[in-house]
């Protein structure tokens, strides 16, 4: 049987963030290594040849998770973390329900957020969910630290605004207004797991009427798209299904160069963004009715 085997690197593992940036700035074709998920395929496939692997595992404090008004997530908090911390569930329940759904068990045990959202994969689940939540990405460097709004971090398929020797070290989430709604919908592939066509919506409502929405579409486009004409359409509405119907009829606006492969043309992850909107959509407004 053929093996796959990587090509040959040095191994570090610091014990401190300040270790992990000397390493990371001493040798520029190191690579971090967090979770692993999606690093060691690579490997393997010698699709990435580092020369050194700078393991983040023993390093304190990166894989916290903590709810003070807004919710902070340590880059090396894993999917399975995310998904079961009850600050999350409570008052998150959409990003809880997210980091569920990744990959089977053994990449949500080992897989993190931030070597996720670092990664930046045109079909993660992260970066939506993250956008349409307003999230920041902190990540400290040779320079310093830096704070990034999640829409200046995703740039593009496998693109970040992360500099070189730059490791992400934290995600922060602002805490949900009061009858504020968030919901996270996709259709998976079968295989991975990854969203073909994924839709985050996040609703606020006041008096029965909307008042301000966002629709962020993943898996389509890369970085993800916010779909602005069907937020715009949402906002006044009381979340009818006809209201609803009309705000998705403008979400392809949003999807100019939607990305095709040997499982889904563009035109189709077009059309199941749609069909994703308007239930993304609905059980966003039920939650901000709840």
């Amino acid at each position: 049987m053929y093996t796959m085997r990587p090509a040959e690197f040095d191994y570090h593992a610091p014990t401190s963030l300040e270790e992990a940036l000397t390493l990371l700035a001493e040798d520029e074709g190191s690579r971090p290594l967090a979770g692993g998920q999606s690093l060691i395929p690579l490997l393997k496939l010698r699709l990435a040849l580092p020369s050194a692997l700078v393991d983040l595992r023993r390093i304190p404090g990166l894989d916290e998770i903590s709810a003070n008004g807004g919710l902070t997530l340590g880059a090396r908090a894993t999917h399975r973390s995310v998904a079961e911390s009850d600050a999350v569930r409570s008052g998150w329940p959409a990003l809880a329900e997210l980091a569920a759904q990744l990959g089977d068990p053994q990449v949500r045990n080992c897989g993190t957020i931030g070597g996720s959202i670092s990664h930046a994969d045109p079909a993660a689940d992260y970066p939506t969910m993250l956008k349409a939540l307003g999230a920041t990405v902190t990540a400290k460097g040779p320079d310093g630290e830096r704070t990034l709004a999640a829409d200046d971090f995703f740039q593009g398929v496998f693109a970040t605004a992360l500099e070189t020797g730059e490791l992400v070290t934290s995600v922060t989430v602002p805490a949900l207004a009061a009858g504020t709604g968030a919901a996270y919908v996709k259709h998976r592939h079968p295989a991975s797991f990854y969203a073909v066509a994924a839709v985050a919506a996040v609703v606020s409502v006041e008096d029965g009427a909307c008042t301000d929405a966002r629709v962020t579409v993943g898996g389509v486009t890369a970085p993800p798209a916010h779909a602005e004409a069907a937020a715009e359409a949402l906002r006044g509405s009381s979340g009818s299904e006809e209201e609803i119907a009309a705000a998705v009829a403008q979400v392809p606006e949003a999807l100019t160069g939607a990305r095709g492969d040997t499982y889904a043309s563009g035109e189709y992850r077009t059309h199941l963004a749609k069909v994703l909107a308007g239930r993304a959509i609905a059980a966003a407004f039920e939650r901000a009715a709840a």
